[in-house]
């Protein structure tokens, strides 16, 4: 097996004075090594092209996900969309990027702008293969992946994006592709190369979008494991058989908790250096300690990165707040978000008496449910997480 792994991201804005998207993106894990990623655009906006969308994007990257061939998938497609009484016709364009094993991808495409690829920071022209299924013209390639490779899938909004402000045919897709390889190479994750090519699109339509425009990002890496320590054990002596599991891992090391940065400490024989910059009003100043990558407080930290998980899941607008603070939370959003893929948690079950007040300000969560809470999000954004109480 390759020490490969996708990192995926995507991001859609709505038709100016529309509730509901008419793109939808579906991305479906066959196993560990192998995703089935589908883009779907609903003809028209509104509510009809989301129906057409989702149904689209679900049943293929379903039926796909299960080995099923590609004609059975747009023969289910054309079978089961919903007919337009408007315009007498159901329809919704495709792409499917289908990652196998991390090695290979083969891209299928129908209507679509047809997906921008990157490879050593040139744009990277790709052989296509012409089908003809009930009708339908669709071209499939398959390609041999490298670590650096990106991916760039987008609907029809965004090399429409500027016609008649901007530009007087739009923003072609030529144009997409040298705006993506300038900022490919920086290192920026897939979710936020997307972001950045979406809210260009939003501006070149001077904030008021003919259509839905959507951009997903496919970006080839290598795995980057990160390990991270949070609270002390429920027995004490177990702390050294923690602490011998945590530090054996590589990859780096974030210990959260003023108790359990403590243990660290006296375990790795070194002085806790507490910082006394207070860089985040909401967010306590954070230590250092040799042997370990990041020291932070516990509860209140992780909160905060809660907080930013679900926005970078979502619109992904505190990203500007994240990327460059140096507060604890974002270091560890940094660390988390956008260096690592497999991460490991060493989660200690002593109960803290200070987090039970009820009276407390702040919605303190027990750590455990704070844990889960953030292996969701990171789930969500791709991560492989393993998770060790003690």
């Amino acid at each position: 097996m390759n020490n490969l792994c996708a990192d995926i991201g995507w991001k859609s804005i709505n038709h100016a004075g529309e509730q509901l998207c008419g793109d939808h993106v579906d991305i479906v894990e066959q196993d560990e090594n192998s995703t089935v990623i589908v883009l779907a655009d609903g003809l028209g906006s509104g509510v009809k092209a989301s129906i057409l969308s989702t149904l689209t994007s679900k049943i293929i990257s379903t039926m796909m996900a299960e080995g099923l061939s590609l004609e059975e998938c747009v023969a289910t497609i054309a079978a089961t969309l919903p007919i337009c009484s408007v315009r007498g016709a159901a329809y919704s364009t495709f792409t499917i990027i289908h990652i196998i094993n991390n090695d290979t991808a083969e891209i299928i495409q129908y209507d679509n702008p047809h997906v921008i690829m990157l490879r050593d920071g040139e744009i990277y022209a790709y052989a296509e293969n012409e089908l003809h299924i009930d009708g339908k013209t669709i071209y499939s390639s398959t390609l041999n992946l490298q670590e650096g490779d990106v991916f760039v899938a987008m609907s029809d909004g965004c090399p429409h994006a500027g016609i008649g402000i901007a530009y007087n045919f739009g923003w072609k897709r030529e144009d997409i592709a040298d705006f993506m390889k300038t900022v490919a190479d920086v290192g920026y994750t897939a979710k936020t190369l997307a972001t950045m090519l979406v809210d260009e699109c939003d501006r070149l339509y001077d904030h008021r979008p003919g259509d839905d425009a959507t951009a997903c990002v496919v970006r080839i890496r290598k795995r980057e494991p990160m390990n991270i320590l949070f609270g002390p054990p429920r027995n004490r002596d177990d702390c050294d058989r923690m602490m011998s599991l945590f530090f054996s891992k590589e990859g780096k090391h974030i210990v959260c908790g003023g108790t359990t940065s403590s243990i660290a400490a006296k375990y790795l024989g070194k002085p806790l250096r507490p910082s006394l910059n207070f860089e985040s009003s909401d967010v306590p100043p954070t230590a250092e300690l040799e042997g370990v990558d990041l020291v932070t407080e516990g509860v209140i930290t992780i909160n905060k990165v809660i907080e930013y998980a679900k926005d970078a899941l979502d619109k992904n607008e505190l990203y500007e707040k994240w990327s460059i603070q140096r507060d604890g939370a974002s270091m560890i959003c940094r660390l988390l978000f956008e260096e690592a893929t497999d991460i490991n948690f060493y989660v200690g079950r002593a109960v803290n008496p200070a987090h039970q007040n009820p009276d407390l300000p702040i919605n303190f969560n027990i750590k455990m449910n704070l844990v889960e809470e953030l292996s969701n999000c990171l789930k969500q954004m791709g991560k492989r997480i393993k998770v060790s109480y003690f």
